[in-house]
C-alpha cells in the first residue's frame, strides 16, 4: 500500500507538503503514513485516495489491506441493474459505425466493439486476428504480440514512446498492468534498436497524436478519443472506456466507408 501511495503522489507531481495542504494534515503525518510509521484513519485514507485520483478498484483493495471496509460496489456488467448502461453502450457503438469504436475495461480487456472496429483489427493484423469472432481479447496482448498491431504501425518511433508513457502511468495506479507494460517497452526497444525517447523529447507534427498504419487497403491514419462515465459510483462503470478511433484524413475516411456498408 505504501508504495502505491508514494507512486500515485509522484505521478500527480505533488510534494508531501502540497498533499498535506490539500488534505488538511501536517506534512509530518503524510511522511509517517508513507513510511509506515503511522496509520491513517478511514476518512483520511478515503480523502487521500480521491485526491490522488486512484482508481476505485485499487481504492477498495488498499482499504482492505489496511483493515477498513471497501468504499465502492462492483456490479457485474451483465446484472439487470446495469441494463440501461448496456443499452447506452450498444447505441453509442452502433451510432459510431463505420467509425471504429470499442469498449474496454481497466485491464484493456475488450468487452464490446462495432463493425468498424472489428474490420480495422482484422485488417491491421493481416487477418490473423478476427475480433468479431473472438470470445476474449486483451488489447495489450494484441499490442505486444510479435505479430500484433505494432507490425503495421509506420510511425512507431513517434507514437510508441507516448503510448508507453501513458501505460506506465496506468500501471503505477493499477499494478496488474505492470507485466504487460514491461513487455511493451521491451518490444519497443527491440523494434527501435534503442530505448524509446520520452514524449517530451519528440517533435510532434500533428495537433493530435496520429497513428499511421500500412494495410492491404493502403495507408490508414487514425487518432483516438475516449468516453467515460461521469461521476460513477461503481467500480465496473468507473473502469469502462469507450475508445473512438477517428480517421485522421479524408483518404482513411473514404476507405472505411467503402469497406463497411
Amino acid at each position: 500500500m505504501l508504495d502505491t501511495l508514494r507512486q500515485a503522489r509522484k505521478y500527480r507531481h505533488l510534494s508531501q507538503l502540497e498533499l498535506s495542504l490539500r488534505l488538511g494534515v501536517s506534512q509530518r503525518h503524510i511522511s509517517f503514513v508513507e513510511s509506515g510509521r503511522a496509520r491513517p484513519s478511514r476518512e483520511l485514507l478515503a480523502a487521500w485516495l480521491r485526491e490522488l485520483e486512484v482508481p476505485m478498484g485499487l481504492q477498495n483493495e488498499l482499504m482492505r489491506q489496511i483493515g477498513y471496509a471497501p468504499i465502492y460496489s462492483q456490479t457485474p456488467l451483465h446484472e439487470p441493474t446495469l441494463a440501461p448502461v448496456n443499452r447506452a453502450l450498444e447505441r453509442l457503438l452502433q451510432a459510431q459505425d463505420p467509425i471504429p469504436a470499442l469498449v474496454i475495461d481497466a485491464h484493456w480487456n475488450l468487452l464490446r466493439l462495432n463493425r468498424g472496429a472489428a474490420w480495422l483489427a482484422t485488417t491491421l493484423t493481416g487477418g490473423r486476428v478476427n475480433l468479431a469472432e473472438a470470445q476474449a481479447m486483451n488489447l495489450l496482448d494484441l499490442l505486444i504480440h510479435p505479430e500484433g498491431l505494432t507490425q503495421s504501425i509506420l510511425n512507431l518511433p513517434e507514437v510508441g514512446p507516448a503510448f508507453l508513457a501513458r501505460l506506465r502511468y496506468e500501471a503505477a495506479i493499477h499494478p496488474p498492468l505492470t507485466e504487460k507494460v514491461n513487455a511493451f517497452e521491451a518490444l519497443l526497444v527491440a523494434k527501435l534498436g534503442q530505448p524509446p525517447l520520452p514524449p517530451e523529447d519528440l517533435s510532434p507534427t500533428d495537433p493530435v497524436l496520429t497513428t499511421r498504419y500500412a494495410t492491404p487497403c493502403g495507408e490508414l491514419a487514425f487518432f483516438s478519443m475516449f468516453t467515460t462515465f461521469g461521476t460513477p459510483q461503481d467500480i465496473t462503470l468507473a473502469s469502462l472506456r469507450v475508445e473512438h478511433i477517428f480517421p485522421a484524413d479524408q483518404a482513411t475516411h473514404d476507405i472505411l466507408k467503402a469497406q463497411i456498408q
